[in-house]
């Protein structure tokens, strides 16, 4: 079985409430063994409350398992980047400093890196991962490009990524507004910003802000 060609896991961080209901749900599935590969990161902890969950985005050519010396890390032929395979893992950790994203976590009980598979047992059946089940603003989104522009007809959605002179692509998909003028979503700009006082115009955080209200003093 596999991932239907048809069928997208869409990430949308404007939509994002807090709540945690993908951390709950995600350490219900069964290949998880009742831990939570999903977190929440704050965009700017002093000026909003706006989280962004962070699940892996499965990419074309994965980092993590680039710099895997034990050739743990497999992608599948569907383009779903699956956890390391206890028996070749060797705890080196590699692959949590070199991904990106900052998604793999080091399991220290079990001495294997773990991280999303997009719930495979689930996806690969045609079934929604479980976090996507729960998510109540659908701010995690299992569908076709069609049901997402149905839903968010003033978003569309990017999979291209710049870190540097690195450029990636995902197969998971993550909305911005429609009239952003970016054709990828630039990290590293956001890294290099000195003051912080720029997300506006910075088009990932702008994404993540757009149209929520900003606390300020």
């Amino acid at each position: 079985m596999s991932v239907p060609e048809s069928l997208f896991f869409f990430l949308d961080p404007n939509r994002c409430i807090g709540c945690e209901s993908c951390v709950q749900a995600c350490s219900e599935c069964d290949t998880h063994k009742g831990h939570s590969m999903i977190h929440l990161e704050r965009v700017n902890r002093y000026e909003s409350p706006q989280t962004i969950p962070v699940v892996c985005m499965h990419c074309d050519s994965p980092t993590c398992a680039e710099v895997c010396p034990a050739d743990a890390i497999k992608r599948t032929e569907d383009g779903v980047v699956q956890t390391a395979r206890k028996p070749r893992c060797i705890a080196c950790s590699n692959c949590v400093l070199a991904c990106p994203f900052g998604v793999p976590k080091m399991n220290t009980d079990y001495e294997l890196m773990m991280k999303c598979d997009m719930c495979y047992d689930r996806t690969s059946e045609g079934k929604r991962p479980m976090c996507a089940t729960v998510c109540p603003s659908q701010a995690l989104f299992f569908g076709t490009h069609a049901e997402i522009q149905a839903l968010r007809p003033r978003s569309r959605s990017l999979n291209t990524f710049q870190f540097g002179r690195q450029t990636i692509h995902t197969k998971v998909q993550m909305m911005v507004p429609r009239e952003a003028p970016v054709m990828h979503i630039d990290v590293a700009a956001a890294w290099h910003d000195p003051q912080g006082e720029d997300e506006q115009d910075d088009p990932m955080l702008s994404a993540a802000l757009f149209e929520l209200p900003v606390l300020s003093n």
